[in-house]
């Protein structure tokens, strides 16, 4: 009886697994794998632990509550302030970010001449290794001062809007320059990885669209960008993970209040990383539970996030790839 195809496939896994070669890398493989997990669960341990201790003393609402005073007796402290900075700077800074990364990306990999290409694309890796320090201090020295004109001008002709009415005088150290500068620092990231992706869209594809007279757009539109889009979410998801726990930059440049507001341009606000660098050091032992059950839940919104990002990739066959 003739051998079947199932049959010869499991006939060459046994042959493999039988080298000593592969049994070990198979099982580094699994080890590795084995220790993330557990790394990812002591971290989460540890962080919940903690922020029980802190949790339980707390009293107010932690949830609610837009004062943070863990040192006070009673205790009081809330990340309400911290949440809406977070997601909000992160928010302006996606927005940004995303269609200049997806644009330099399409012209890098589709537009750009060769001998212009690959500079550009050295100048953006470049920029990823930029230390977030140094971004902080261009923030404060440059990007502060340069955007009082754009405030004020946001301001006069968007003012109706309510999120562009600056009710403040101050300088710009706000969250809307917050986004400004992490939508520059997370570019670079989010750049890099989707050009790698447009540069493995298939070739034959694009090139039967343009010999059928389809234009260099078409092209895009109909090869490059779908095939593309797995790779531009999860590029995304690694830039707003960055924006979420930017710590120094945004420490540098924000002027913190716990106070929400939905004037975009007035000075206040405040982000998880950027309250736990400005208060670790000055806090008690309490007081510094109290930072890690902030970071905890900032832990649990970046888990969140990427668990969304792999379910949209996932649910989608034209997104993970399976029917390229």
């Amino acid at each position: 009886m003739a051998t079947t195809t199932p049959d010869i496939q499991r006939s060459r896994r046994a042959k493999s697994a039988a080298r000593p070669g592969d049994r070990i890398f198979s099982g580094l493989s699994r080890g590795s794998g084995i220790t993330l997990l557990v790394i990812m669960a002591a971290i989460a341990g540890f962080l919940t632990y903690r922020a029980v201790l802190a949790i339980s003393k707390d009293s107010t609402n932690f949830f609610t509550t837009f004062e943070w005073n863990p040192a006070g007796n009673p205790p009081v402290f809330g990340i309400a302030v911290l949440a809406f900075g977070t997601v909000v700077s992160s928010i302006i800074a996606m927005a940004i970010a995303v269609p200049v990364a997806i644009g330099i990306a399409l012209f890098i990999s589709h537009y750009a001449p060769r001998k212009l290409a690959k500079p550009l694309a050295y100048v953006v890796d470049l920029l990823a290794a930029v230390p977030s320090i140094i971004y902080g201090l261009w923030g404060a020295i440059f990007l502060v001062p340069y955007l009082d004109g754009l405030n004020l001008w946001l301001d006069e002709y968007m003012g109706w809007t309510y999120i562009f009415d600056k009710a403040n005088e101050g300088p710009a150290r706000s969250l809307f320059t917050v986004g400004i500068l992490l939508a520059i620092m997370i570019l670079p990231i989010i750049t890099n990885v989707t050009r790698e992706v447009f540069l493995q869209a298939p070739k034959m594809h694009e090139e039967a669209a343009l010999a059928l007279g389809a234009t260099r757009w078409e092209v895009i539109r109909m090869s490059v960008l779908p095939f593309g889009r797995s790779g531009i979410i999860s590029a995304s998801m690694l830039g707003l993970g960055r924006a979420l726990g930017e710590t120094m930059a945004v420490a540098v440049v924000l002027s913190p209040s716990f106070l929400i507001s939905g004037h975009l341009l007035d000075p206040g606000g405040g982000t998880f990383a950027q309250n736990i660098a400005a208060k670790f050091n000055e806090a008690n032992e309490y007081g510094r539970d109290a930072l890690i059950a902030s970071g905890l839940v900032l832990f649990a919104i970046t888990l969140l996030v990427n668990g969304a990002a792999r379910w949209i990739i996932g649910r989608r066959k034209e997104y993970s790839g399976a029917a390229a």
